[in-house]
């Protein structure tokens, strides 16, 4: 089918013709009654693809990692407001990548919402918490012109933002459909007034100035480039932001130190800043207010210039500030040394030399690894060309539904997900979808046994622990998680490693299976 074609539709035809016909290839679904109409619509229309998963933060979560890889928005479908309330925190963590995603929830027939039935909920309210964009079909013959809504609303700028569409099921079910079609996007822009100042106060300030990257800054290899020219012509300094939707790193490309994520080390990086120009990136706040700690991290008295905001055409805004300044864009980066097999007992450094060493070119790399996590950064200057996903908003249990979204969004590339085991548990129905659809994704599951973060974390805010009760809220002992069995049980192969030298042949032996597997890393 397709917008011109005459035959009758009904609502949910209509739905379905209009995603497709507006670029939207992919669904993750998770559907029940009230969507049964959809279900069959995605049946007999070709061109959009469906992925099940078992738990709604699966799906939401692998839109979210789908978008940041291929650019473009996937549908969601849920069922109702418990189902979208189920989705809701890896949506928290979407909006905060800013990433498009169209959400299609089913909702009651809408003779029957005016009864007390057990699934009635405000569907709207729950949607309006996480999306940019909300509105609810009410005929049929409507819902082609609002999904194509809900497309274009998915659109802000050079990012993406959340828009959902309610779906009650007699608007689906209904006839009268027509499809329609989104129109097409609009190339983003950004303020070139601003572009004269910047170069002006880079150059005076130098290392007293501070260029840091956001999103479409850290995201573009390009960009990234450019900014390294900016600094070496001025002497400024560049940092990126410490959580960023994607961020090309490797051997070939500029080392973007990233801004740490403890406040007292944040704070000492920014140590006499006197000005801090934002390139897509915002005011850095710290995660939590902490005793006796900033919460805004930038010295006081310190200038802000925008360059560009985060929707804007940050590389386009780079480009016009390098010209400005008289600069190519070129950098001649150092050699880098292929990074050396580590052996020996697991350790932060050996588990990053391991996976510096093993991974492959232009591998996307899902970091949820939390406190183990935060020690590769420095070791995967070396490692081959790859991309790198951080979890956005905080909200744990993205790292295995991003995982499969980022292996849908960028076809053919391998994918290692680092994962916490603590936060690996919030959906570990993940790993049923990578066996089902077979992705090549490789898990590595850092067993520590602990909510290691919040330990952590109780230091941070000065609170002590004095007995057994509070230690079992942090540890995730009596009894221990068997993740291998545990995939296994998923369909997923597992394998359970204790030394460095086990854990490259682990790697090795996963990114060349081109399937889905596990690797429990025992600390």
């Amino acid at each position: 089918m397709n917008p011109t074609d005459t035959t009758p539709l009904n609502g949910a035809e209509s739905l379905v013709t209009t995603l497709a016909a507006s670029g939207v290839e992919l669904c993750f679904t998770n559907p029940g009654t009230s969507e049964m109409h959809f279900v069959a619509a995605l049946d007999r229309i070709p061109g959009v693809r469906c992925v099940l998963g078992l738990f709604e933060g699966v799906v939401t979560g692998a839109a979210d990692g789908y978008y940041r890889m291929a650019g473009k928005p996937a549908a969601t479908l849920l069922h109702l407001g418990p189902g979208l309330g189920n989705g809701l925190a890896n949506l928290h963590n979407a909006g905060k990548a800013r990433s498009g995603i169209v959400n299609v929830v089913g909702d009651h027939a809408l003779d029957h919402a005016r009864h007390e039935s057990p699934l009635k909920s405000d569907a709207a309210a729950i949607a309006g918490s996480v999306s940019a964009w909300v509105r609810s079909s009410r005929a049929a013959a409507e819902v082609g012109a609002d999904a194509a809504a809900a497309v274009q609303a998915t659109r802000d700028g050079a990012l993406g933002r959340i828009a959902t569409l309610l779906l009650p099921a007699d608007a689906a079910w209904g006839a009268g459909g027509r499809a329609a079609v989104a129109s097409p996007p609009v190339a983003p822009s950004f303020d070139a007034g601003a572009v004269p100042a910047v170069a002006q106060w880079l150059t005076q300030l130098g290392p007293r100035a501070l260029l840091l990257l956001g999103a479409g800054g850290s995201a573009s290899e390009r960009a990234q480039h450019l900014a390294a020219a900016i600094a070496a012509k001025t002497g400024c300094r560049v940092l990126a932001e410490f959580y960023n939707a994607r961020m090309p790193g490797g051997r070939g490309r500029p080392r973007l130190e990233r801004l740490p994520y403890a406040v007292d080390a944040a704070v000492a990086k920014l140590a006499g800043t006197e000005l801090l120009v934002l390139a897509g990136a915002v005011d850095p706040i710290g995660f939590f207010a902490y005793p006796g700690k900033p919460s805004r991290l930038l010295p006081a008295g310190a200038a802000l210039l925008t360059l560009a905001a985060p929707h804007h055409d940050v590389p386009a805004a780079l480009q016009a500030l390098a010209d400005e300044l008289g600069v190519s864009g070129e950098v001649t980066l150092p050699a880098q040394p292929r990074p050396v097999e580590p052996a020996g007992a697991l350790t932060p450094e050996s588990i990053a030399a391991a996976i510096a060493a093993t991974l492959p070119e232009h591998a996307v790399v899902i970091d949820e690894g939390v406190t183990t996590g935060r020690g590769l950064a420095g070791a995967m200057g070396a490692a081959a060309p790859h991309d790198w996903l951080a979890v956005m908003g905080g909200a744990i249990g993205w790292g295995l539904p991003g995982a499969v979204g980022a292996a849908l969004g960028a076809p053919g590339s391998p994918v290692l997900a680092l994962e916490g085991d603590g936060s690996a548990m919030y959906t570990l129905q993940a790993l049923w979808t990578m066996a089902r659809e077979q992705l090549p994704v490789t898990v590595l599951v850092f067993a520590n046994r602990a909510y290691r973060i919040l330990q952590g974390e109780l230091q941070g805010v000065g609170a002590t622990i004095s007995g057994d009760k509070a230690r079992d809220m942090l540890s995730l002992e009596r009894p221990a998680l068997d993740w291998v069995a545990l995939a296994r049980g998923h369909g997923v192969p597992g394998a359970r490693v204790a030394s460095a030298e086990a854990l490259v042949k682990a790697l090795r032996d996963g990114f060349a299976s081109r399937t889905p597997n596990l690797v429990e890393v025992v600390l």
